[in-house]
């Protein structure tokens, strides 16, 4: 049983056993907790922090923890029901939509109920995060002189010259913004560089996240397809031809969810199409610290090889470390940094500067690339164990790509299946995966489903996910699953 779980579990019995202590009693010991469960003293701290914040108990530093006093009973709700007519009432000169799909976003961020196998997920398990070294940078970070204080809007020096120095190339500090993770760089860079009611040039299919974004600030994302290779650069140039558009995001390395890597010949074209077409490329490195122990030497980022200001860069450190350490950057050249920066400054002034010091701490510490190291074998071995044993047990479903990076695999199922259906099937089965619909921005040219290897305790839990699967699936998804 995991952590989380058992905090579940603990809190659900000592919620039911609350009737036998009276208004202000004490609640046993952690120390008799622990012993009479048989979990962690984590697990106790955490459970009875869970009934504090439910205003179940109270906790006393020193002297213990106590039954709380019953709330009084709360006011009857109101009526909110004139906010459906409030929220929809668009105007017909509006751009920016209201209402905004989230969908494909909520899918990879949801937890899945207990017993259910994770393979939807977009971040490093528990086991694979550096739960140590990060709580000590963080504790190093606190004591820093001015760690309380108010930093740079741009992000504090230090920082934005180790982001500089990993993007490489020509870029300097002075070219970084420090964001709050890679999601809100994204969001910074679009609407920066399109007006409402733009098109929006993206890899097809790609990351749900962004195309949330795009439609978000009522722009319009368009389609480029992609192939082994990457995206086409002959469809790239006729799609900025075809609908003037002036950005165009993508995911050289790893891209998500395909893992597919932009092949050397075409980072050139790529970057000569757009600026033929007087075009942002808006450059999401994700997955660079995710490469896989057999991945060989990575390619430089576009930005190290973009001499006119083309690319923006979007860099992030929340995907090899914890999805709470969310601490990204955004890098360009030339007059767009201004405009970058007046955005962030308005959506959220600048990042918490304890975890910007905290990310330096960590980026710093001897134990970060013996982190890296260990994910990158670790990410190696669960896709090969999650791969082999879908070609083994569902030979039905076709893996048309093994990727050297990242953490998903993207499977298309059997001639005639349905990614909604194997989606279905597989929560029955207690296995959460995420259906390839929301990586697409127009029509899917066929079913796919994203399975990610990150998110799971370990690689045996991977061999029963697919065990599950096969009894669920017999064969892979067919047009009678």
């Amino acid at each position: 049983m995991n952590e989380r779980s058992s905090v579940v579990e603990l809190a659900d019995s000592l919620r039911s056993e609350l009737n036998r202590y009276s208004v202000g009693g004490k609640l046993p010991s952690s120390r008799a907790l622990v012993e009479r469960y048989r979990v962690s003293p984590v697990t106790v701290s955490r459970a009875l922090a869970q009934l504090a914040a439910e205003g179940l108990v109270v906790t006393r530093p020193g002297s213990g923890v106590f039954r709380a006093r019953p709330r009084t009973t709360a006011p009857a709700a109101g009526d909110t029901s004139w906010q459906e007519v409030a929220l929809s009432a668009e105007g017909a000169g509006e751009i920016v939509p209201r209402s905004v799909d989230a969908g494909g976003v909520l899918v990879t961020l949801a937890t899945p109920p207990t017993g259910v196998i994770e393979l939807n997920g977009g971040y490093l398990h528990p086991s694979l995060q550096p739960e140590r070294a990060m709580a000590a940078a963080l504790a190093r970070a606190g004591r820093r002189p001015g760690a309380w204080g108010r930093p740079p809007v741009e992000g504090l020096p230090e920082l934005r010259d180790w982001f500089a120095r990993e993007i490489g190339g020509a870029v300097v500090a002075a070219d970084v913004l420090i964001t709050a993770g890679g999601q809100s760089a994204l969001a910074t860079a679009l609407r920066a560089l399109a007006p409402p009611g733009a098109p929006i040039l993206v890899e097809s299919p790609t990351y749900p996240g962004l195309l949330a974004i795009a439609r978000a600030s009522g722009c319009r994302p368009v389609p480029v397809p992609m192939d082994a290779e990457g995206v086409r650069p002959e469809l790239l140039a006729a799609a900025f031809q075809a609908t003037g558009a002036r950005v165009f995001v993508c995911q050289p390395l790893f891209q998500n969810p395909t893992g597919t890597v932009l092949a050397p010949a075409r980072r050139a074209e790529v970057l000569r199409i757009a600026r033929a077409a007087g075009a942002f490329v808006v450059e999401d490195d994700y997955a660079r610290s995710l490469a896989h122990e057999d991945s060989g030497p990575l390619p430089a980022t576009l930005a190290a090889e973009d001499a006119d200001g083309v690319v923006v860069h979007v860099r992030s450190l929340t995907k090899p470390t914890s999805p709470s350490l969310r601490v990204g950057a955004l890098a360009a050249r030339g007059p767009v940094v201004d405009r970058l920066r007046a955005i962030q400054v308005v959506d959220s002034f600048f990042v918490a500067r304890p975890l910007q010091e905290a990310a330096l701490e960590l980026v710093g510490a001897p134990a970060w690339p013996r982190h890296l190291r260990t994910v990158s074998a670790e990410l190696r071995h669960r896709r090969d164990v999650l791969a082999g044993a879908l070609r083994r047990e569902l030979p039905g479903l076709a893996l048309p790509h093994l990727p050297s990076g990242g953490y998903q695999l993207w499977v298309r199922p059997a001639e005639g299946g349905d990614d909604t259906a194997f989606v279905a099937a597989a929560l029955r089965a207690g296995v959460a995966v995420a259906p390839g619909r929301p990586y697409f921005c127009a029509e899917p040219p066929g079913p796919y489903v994203r399975l990610s290897f990150a998110g799971v305790s370990g690689p045996g839990e991977l061999v029963e996910a697919v065990r599950r699967l096969r009894a669920a699936l017999p064969g892979g998804v067919g047009p009678d699953a």
